[in-house]
């Protein structure tokens, strides 16, 4: 089983009934949790079922627009109602801090999203009900040699884009592994990423590079006058360069994850538990943390590994991989991070820190 996520390329009129699903769906759901908290408020027991049922009798005379679009549209923004209802649910009776009840969606918002069902895929092309063909600006991408497809199909729009993602049944092989390779992998600020056969990855400083055009299209949104249509314009511009730093972000962590797991092929990962939280109360280092992912970067890699049977280590946050030496295992408990060069009056051993660091989680596995 895998999720599929691409992006249409739709025209004009197909942009139009898009945003009125979205528009329907966002509708639906706000009723249906207004609805949810009058009905708790009088003393009866709503369910998103009993909601769906309940709206249904009475779309047709206080909103006879809805009807004009395919069913599954509202269907699905019920069913995102229950499942939200449910993960509150969860959260509170495991007493976690923030319970995160469901909060009304608002057409402001630069995401909107909704459900269809019975969508046909082709190779550069998609079947949506209601709507009918639409392009794909990625051919091929979405496999159509599956078993079968998931129930719904996900339309999103973001700034100003429209994409699908759908789940994948596929038919997938136990994967075999025979490498005795073994990869430890430091991550960092000045370098991303530093592996144990010294391969590295440079940081892109995604958000830092685009953050003079980010500040000149905040100072011009600030300008515009609220409600009019030169403000909405400046918001679309704002919202594709906050995406398109995301992009290149995640495209950058794509292709490490990708050669870490699928073109090394190890037997082992060794990643670091790193405390991102913490490191970013340091205000001088905060942006430049939040600007790498390291929590996407760990993902990535834990998935894509687990599709090829490698293994992942996670260790210790308190593991002094840095201050230890590789070679002969001699601790420096007084570098610091100035010091970039690690350096071992044991072994006479000299290489960069974060080498030192990624050859030291590799010896862990072993």
């Amino acid at each position: 089983m895998r999720a599929y996520k691409t992006e249409l390329d739709p025209n004009n009129k197909q942009c139009t009934f898009l945003a009125r699903c979205a528009g329907a769906s966002r509708f639906a759901y706000n009723w249906g949790l207004a609805t949810w908290k009058q009905w708790y408020e009088d003393g009866k027991k709503p369910s998103a079922y009993s909601l769906r049922k309940e709206f249904n009798a009475i779309k047709r005379e206080q909103c006879p627009w809805i009807t004009e679009l395919p069913y599954t549209v509202t269907e699905g923004a019920f069913y995102n109602l229950g499942a939200a209802f449910q993960n509150f649910f969860r959260r509170v009776k495991n007493g976690d801090a923030k319970v995160g009840y469901p909060k009304f969606k608002s057409r402001k918002h630069s995401r909107q999203s909704f459900k269809l069902r019975n969508t046909k895929i082709e190779h550069d092309r998609v079947r949506l009900t209601g709507i009918g063909w639409v392009r794909l600006k990625e051919h091929g991408y979405i496999p159509t040699d599956v078993i079968k497809y998931g129930t719904y199909a996900t339309v999103s729009s973001h700034a100003g884009r429209w994409y699908i993602s759908v789940l994948a049944y596929e038919d997938e092989p136990e994967p075999i592994n025979d490498s005795t390779l073994v990869i430890g992998a430091d991550f960092g600020l000045k370098t991303l990423v530093v592996l144990s056969n010294g391969e590295t990855f440079e940081n892109p400083h995604c958000l830092i590079e685009a953050e003079h055009k980010l500040k000149r299209l905040q100072r011009e949104l600030s300008r515009r006058k609220k409600g009019s249509a030169n403000r909405h314009k400046t918001k679309i511009k704002l919202q594709r360069q906050h995406a398109k730093v995301a992009n290149v972000r995640k495209h950058v962590l794509h292709n490490i994850s990708h050669h870490v797991t699928e073109d090394l092929k190890p037997r082992t990962i060794v990643l670091e538990d790193l405390n991102v939280k913490g490191m970013q109360s340091n205000h001088h280092l905060a942006k430049a943390i939040a600007d790498v992912g390291f929590a996407e970067l760990k993902r990535q890699i834990e998935y894509k590994a687990e599709r090829h049977g490698i293994e992942v280590l996670i260790v210790d946050r308190w593991y002094p991989s840095s201050k230890t030496c590789s070679g002969c295992g001699w601790k420096n408990n007084d570098l610091t991070l100035a010091d970039r060069t690690f350096h071992c009056p044991e072994c006479g051993l000299e290489l960069d820190r974060d080498l030192n660091a990624a050859r030291n989680l590799a010896r862990l596995a072993v």
